[in-house]
Parts: structure tokens; sequence; C-alpha cells
């Protein structure tokens, strides 16, 4: 009987030991720096402003209107008044707020291809790529893209 005291002792102390494993900690300002979006056709540069996270459009792989050869503006936005404004250096991601671990949430994206704004939610999946999620009301109506880390290394 001893034996399977020590053996209910041995395997409650080690269940107690490791469910109270501390989480690991990260660096909220992991997330900064210069993406390439999914698409490959735009990079944008994610920057902190106060306790927020932003993002602003700093390239494009064609920055000309093939047409007029004058740079691209915001053509597709809802609001006539805002469809002559540069692409480049749009802020086109506001408000993020870091939620622990490697999220970012409740923010905003805006999409130039469709003039549209959805809340979105940023997944640092490791150091160079990072999941970003938008969508309409709740996640799971929504579409995730993948961007790449295209600036210097950042460590969590």
């Amino acid at each position: 009987m001893k034996p399977f005291r020590w053996l209910a002792v041995l395997l409650l102390t080690t269940s107690a030991l490791t469910a109270f494993k501390p989480t690991p900690q990260y660096n909220p300002d992991a997330v900064l720096g210069t993406w390439l979006n999914g698409t490959k056709q735009g990079r944008i540069q994610i920057y902190k402003k106060g306790d927020k996270y932003f993002g602003k459009l700093v390239w494009l792989k064609q920055p000309t209107d093939p047409a007029t050869g004058k740079p691209r503006t915001d053509v597709r936005n809802s609001a006539a008044n805002l469809r002559s404004r540069p692409l480049v250096g749009l802020d086109v991601m506001q408000g993020f707020n870091y939620d622990g671990g490697k999220v970012w949430e409740n923010g905003m994206i805006y999409n130039p291809e469709d003039g549209k704004e959805y809340n979105c939610k940023l997944t640092l999946k490791n150091p160079n790529t990072l999941d970003v999620r938008g969508y309409v009301g709740i996640s799971l109506l929504g579409k995730t893209q993948t961007w790449t880390r295209v600036d210097e290394h950042r460590t969590l």
C-alpha cells in the first residue's frame, strides 16, 4: 500500500507544479516593423502611438496609375472627398490593443482594394510571420492574410 501512496503523492505534486507553470512574457512591440502584405502588392509599416498600434501603407508594387502616370489614389473609397488622397502614406490600420501573448486586437483595417474598413485582429505566428484577420461583426466571418516581415528581425 505504501508504494501506491508515494506514487499518488508524486503524481499530485507533479500535476500541481505543471498546472502553475508561468506564462511566457512576450514583447508587446514585437509586431512593430514593415510587413509585406499577403497579395505581395504592398508594404505596411506598423508603428505605436501611446499604447495603441497603427499601420501605414509605405510601398506599393505599382505606385503609379498606368493610365495617367500619377501616384495611385484611393479611388474606391465610399467617401467621394477621399478618393483623391494618395495610397502611399495612407494609414490603413488603427487602434490595435496588445492582448497578451502574440495577439493584437480591437483594431480596424482599411482595404483600399474595395474601399471598405473591417474589424481586425493580428496574430504573430513567429517573429517574421503575421496573420491579419479582417472581419465583419465576429471574427468567424472574415478572411485571414499572412504577412511577411521585410525589415530587421524583432524578438518576442
